[in-house]
C-alpha cells in the first residue's frame, strides 16, 4: 500500500502523506484493549514509513470525541481543512468514521468534497490475504520467518538493556536482558531464536531466549539475548533485535551443565 501511495503522489507531483492515530483506537474505545499487542510502536512506524519513501506522517490524537466524527466530518474537517488532502488511498477493508463507511460508500462524499478516492485491492501471499491478524498469529506461534515475509521486513523488538541475574555469564553465555520501550509490543512465542542485533551503531549475530527460564526456576517472562563474539558492557544502552528464525522451544534441562551444552549447539545454529 505504501509503494502505491508514494507512486501516486509522485505522478501527481504531490506530497505523500500517511495519517495514523495514537493512542491505538482499541485502547481508547476499550474494544479488546486487554488483548491488544502492537506490531509496530509509533516510532518504529514512522521510521519504516520514512524508509519506504513517505514524505510525511501525521499522527492524530485519537480520543472519544475524535471517534465520534462521521466519515463526512472526518474528510471535511481533518483531511481537507486541516491536511489539504486531494487524493485518498484506502485499503480494501478500510472503514471510515463513526458511521464506518466503506470505500464504495465513501466515494460520492469524497467526490463532493473534491477528493479523488482510490481503493487498494487485497494483498495476498499464496492464497491467503495478508493482514495484521495473520501476522500476529504467526508471531504468536513462533513462525517469525513467515511473519517477516508477510511484513516485508524482519520483525524486531526494541528496548533498553537492564540488569539481570547474570547467571548466563557463569556458564559462558552472558546475555543482554531487554526491557521493551513499547510495553504493548507483540513478543513472539517462547523459545530460542537466531537474531540480528543492533547495538553501539553496529550489527551482530545473536541468539535470543524468550520465556521464563524454567531450568533455573524462573517465573517471569524475559527477553534475553546472547550476542556472538561480543564482550562490551551495554547496560543502559538501546538494543534492537530482528528475528531470523526459530531454533527450538524453551525447555527444562536437568542441570546447568546440560543447559550449557545445548546453548553451545544453539550458538552454532545461529552462526
Amino acid at each position: 500500500m505504501t509503494g502505491r501511495l508514494v507512486r501516486e503522489a509522485q505522478l501527481r507531483g504531490d506530497e505523500s502523506l500517511v495519517v495514523t492515530f495514537w493512542p491505538h483506537p482499541r485502547t481508547v474505545l476499550q474494544n479488546g484493549a486487554r488483548e491488544l499487542r502492537l506490531l509496530t510502536s509509533l516510532e518504529e512506524k514512522k521510521a519504516l514509513l520514512g524508509e519506504l519513501g513517505v514524505d510525511r506522517v501525521e499522527v492524530l490524537d485519537f480520543t472519544r470525541e475524535f471517534a465520534s466524527l462521521t466519515a463526512r466530518q472526518y474528510l471535511q474537517e481533518i483531511l481537507v481543512d486541516r491536511l489539504g488532502v486531494s487524493t485518498l488511498l484506502m485499503g480494501y477493508d478500510n472503514r471510515v468514521g463513526s458511521d464506518a463507511l466503506t470505500a464504495r460508500e465513501l466515494a460520492p462524499v469524497a467526490e463532493e468534497l473534491g477528493i479523488q478516492l482510490l481503493r487498494l485491492d487485497v494483498l495476498e501471499s499464496g492464497a491467503q490475504p495478508i493482514s495484521s491478524t495473520v501476522i500476529r498469529k504467526a508471531l504468536g506461534e513462533g513462525r517469525v520467518e513467515e511473519a517477516s515475509g508477510l511484513l516485508g521486513y524482519g520483525y524486531g523488538l526494541y528496548g533498553v538493556v537492564v540488569a539481570g541475574n547474570r547467571l548466563g555469564r557463569t556458564i559462558g553465555f552472558p546475555t543482554a536482558n531487554m526491557q521493551l520501550y513499547e510495553p504493548l509490543k507483540l513478543v513472539p512465542a517462547d523459545g530460542v531464536y537466531a537474531v540480528d542485533v543492533e547495538v553501539l551503531g553496529r550489527r551482530w549475530k545473536g541468539m535470543t531466549n524468550i520465556g521464563v527460564r524454567p531450568t533455573v526456576g524462573g517465573a517471569v517472562r524475559t527477553i534475553e539475548t546472547h550476542i556472538l563474539d561480543f564482550e562490551e558492557d551495554i547496560y543502559g544502552l538501546p538494543l534492537r533485535i530482528a528475528f531470523r528464525r526459530r531454533i527450538r522451544d524453551e525447555r527444562v534441562f536437568p542441570s546447568l551443565e546440560a543447559l550449557r551444552k545445548q546453548l553451545e549447539k544453539d550458538r552454532e545454529a545461529c552462526r
